[in-house]
């Protein structure tokens, strides 16, 4: 089992002068790769933008991105994705995710929060197609094309994509129609529970996930978290217990991977809940807490 570990910017948001500190940081030191998240509504760098950017800047990094697909025009992204995974020659990962279903993101992301799995089962399969260079004619919900294709076809085949989630209708689409998941704020034990759904449901529909593609999406704090920050996870958390699914320090951070690696989950990315003043520096002493776990 490959232990890899990247490292992703999480809600704290990157500058046009962090990113490149942060790119060339992941490399030097060792990290698997950079992950830029969505959230169209908070501060932070777009992630097709920026991931392209880190391509050049870090030649050998790896791209990953937590991408809305709702909301998006499905031949405009196959083009985008498929162009920057081949101009950085294969080293980009996807995960999809529906968006947040609440505050302004919400109405932002422009598909009704019911609406959104469907959208994406849809979406995710046309985007199969055409990174496999077919032709597409019809779009279902989303309207009708005629003799639809893109090129340049993605460096990797297939271009896999991963998704989120932990309630059982979005572990259940993960078994069926993905090729990973990487789910946040779970403990390791709901993480074993979760797998346990993904792989039945990928069995019912005669496909099988590879044991190497199940990870995991971590935030951590340096510093106890602040009464607002606690609340706001707290809500998310629902009673569970807040140390099982928050490191707060790196010696915790290492310990709450070390258990998901016995647990058989083996990708991960660490994002920090804070910015911390100095990038290369936070990133040093995160290299120096975890990175030996990385095989």
């Amino acid at each position: 089992m490959k232990i890899r570990i990247g490292v992703g910017t999480g809600g704290v948001g990157v500058d046009e002068e962090s990113i490149g500190v942060i790119a060339e940081g992941l490399v030097e030191l060792g990290f698997d790769s950079l992950w830029l998240s969505e959230v169209l509504t908070m501060p932070g760098i777009d992630p097709i933008v920026g991931l392209s950017w880190a391509a050049a800047l870090a030649p050998t990094l790896k791209l990953g991105t937590t991408m809305l697909l709702p909301g998006r025009n499905v031949i405009r992204l196959a083009k985008a994705m498929a162009t920057l995974d081949r101009l950085s020659r294969g080293r980009l990962l996807l995960t999809f995710v529906p968006g947040i279903a609440r505050g302004p993101e919400r109405d932002a992301i422009g598909v009704e929060v019911a609406r959104r799995a469907e959208v994406m089962d849809d979406m995710l399969g046309v985007l199969r197609r055409l990174w496999a260079g077919e032709e597409v004619t019809h779009h279902g919900p989303a309207g009708d094309f005629e003799a639809v294709s893109v090129r340049p076809l993605p460096a990797q085949s297939p271009l896999e994509a991963w998704s989120g989630g932990m309630v059982r209708s979005s572990l259940e689409r993960c078994g069926r129609y993905y090729d990973g998941w990487l789910p946040s704020l779970c403990s390791p034990a709901e993480a074993v529970a979760g797998r346990a759904v993904v792989d039945a449901a990928a069995a019912e529909a005669g496909r099988q996930i590879s044991p190497e593609h199940f990870g995991m999406s971590i935030g951590y704090a340096l510093e106890p978290l602040d009464d607002r920050a606690m609340a706001a996870m707290a809500a998310r958390a629902r009673g569970r217990d807040m140390a099982e699914l928050v490191p707060v320090g790196l010696p915790a951070l290492r310990d709450l991977l070390g258990r998901f690696i016995d647990v058989g989950f083996s990708k991960f990315v660490v994002r920090p809940m804070a910015p911390p003043s100095d990038w290369r520096g936070g990133l040093e002493q995160l290299a120096e807490a975890v990175l030996d776990l990385q095989t």
